[in-house]
């Protein structure tokens, strides 16, 4: 059997889910908290688990310990490792309670976390003891990092090894998979939902894994080899897929907030290049160009609040230059246009902005409080705040708020016209 297929499955789903660990335990480095750890680990450990089940570097630990199959433990242990960290998860991800009407999530409760030790505790005694029977069970000879299960199930001490491990695999994947399940169904449509769904069918994808293993180990400790295929071949299918769906229910979650924060992010340049070229104090330092911009990855959460708060600061330092006929005729443009609430405001702010800084650049004297409009969105709460912004920037170069302003100029046209 040629061991490059493994070779290189193994290594990347293990690559790509170590990408997504080193992401969890940095949020967890910024944001400290239990439940973070904890996917953070359950990620980790099969991740590992993956690396060392190559051949390649499964091969290389045998090489390094001159222990035959020692790479087999580790790798198992691993698996132990997330069965424990997705038994936490299935506790602290359980269904609400119900009080008084109202659902509410103890995630982090003191029962729930006490509950969580005492689980852990019991897979702190396991691991010694699946340790205890490998080492029973050896020497194991020759190295076989594809049969092992098949080639040393006939030792019973290899055997109850073995059984132990599937056995809780198969308790945390059926445990995991059914908590997940209820969740998403609580869950509002969205990027959350979908990849609580993801770890759960692919906890139950990976079940094909341990069906397959238990069935060939049983077959080997019977003598017969008729079903190692289902060991080598078959299982190993269904774990790599499960796999990849577990990690991407952990990675598609915080992918999709990343995604989100880089949207807003750019989304706001306009709006904020408006307000920095009408004062350019607003900023804490110049702004970055369009290609450093397209290569921002790192710190978007700060960069795109601190680029709120700016284009909030001078929002107010322009509001006394605001053309109280622009702010009407964007009201008129969005009733005939048809504009949700939300649209209206963010039309209505953006010919505001507008006008303000031509208002400004022309040498305009400031209007005197009383006669400034009071413009939507101020006491927004902070996440509407960011979703409103982001529509008035894309707003601000539109062909709507070059309307409203054209007929604001009109309006005061017409008012000079008369008065006249």
């Amino acid at each position: 059997m040629s061991e490059l297929p493994f070779d290189l499955g193994y290594l990347t789903i293990g690559s790509l889910a170590w990408l997504v660990a080193a992401l969890k335990f940095r949020a967890w480095r910024r944001e400290p908290s239990r439940g973070l750890l904890v996917v953070a680990l359950a990620v980790a450990s099969p991740a590992t688990s993956f690396l060392l089940a190559s051949p390649l570097l499964y091969r290389a630990v045998d090489r390094l310990t001159g222990v035959g199959n020692l790479a087999t433990l580790l790798v198992y242990l691993g698996i132990a490792g997330f069965s424990a960290a997705a038994v936490v998860l299935a506790l602290i991800w359980m269904p609400p309670a119900r009080r008084a009407g109202a659902v509410v999530w103890a995630a982090a409760s003191p029962p729930t976390w006490r509950r969580a030790r005492r689980r852990l505790a019991a897979f702190a005694v396991l691991g010694p003891l699946m340790a205890a029977l490998f080492a029973l069970g050896g020497p194991y000879r020759p190295e076989t990092p594809l049969t092992f299960d098949t080639d040393f199930a006939a030792t019973p001490a290899t055997a109850l090894f073995l059984s132990l491990y599937q056995g809780l695999f198969a308790f945390a994947l059926i445990d995991i998979g059914r908590v997940c399940l209820g969740h998403a169904a609580r869950l509002p449509a969205g990027s959350l939902r979908r990849g609580i769904r993801r770890i759960a069918h692919g906890s139950f994808t990976a079940c094909g894994y341990v069906l397959c293993k238990l069935l060939a180990i049983g077959a080997a400790c019977a003598g017969a080899r008729d079903l190692d295929w289902l060991s080598t071949g078959l299982g190993p299918v269904f774990a790599a897929a499960g796999a990849v769906l577990i990690t991407a229910g952990f990675a598609g979650p915080a992918g999709a907030a990343w995604l989100r924060r880089r949207r807003d992010y750019r989304a706001l340049r306009p709006l904020w290049d408006l307000v920095y070229r009408a004062d350019r104090r607003l900023a804490l330092e110049a702004p970055a160009s369009p290609r450093t911009e397209r290569l921002a990855l790192r710190d978007l959460e700060w960069r795109t609040a601190r680029r709120g708060l700016e284009i909030r600061d001078g929002q107010l330092t322009l509001r006394p230059w605001v053309d109280p006929q622009a702010v009407a005729a964007a009201g008129r443009v969005a009733e005939r246009a048809g504009l949700d609430e939300a649209q209206r405001a963010a039309l209505v702010v953006a010919a505001a902005l507008r006008s303000a800084v031509t208002a400004l650049a022309a040498g305009a004297p400031p209007r005197p409080r009383e006669e400034q409009p009071v413009l939507p969105g101020l006491d927004a709460e902070p996440a509407e705040e960011r979703a409103h912004l982001v529509r008035v920037a894309r707003l601000l170069d539109g062909r709507l708020t070059a309307e409203a302003l054209a007929e604001g100029v009109d309006g005061v046209d017409d008012v000079a016209g008369v008065t006249g």
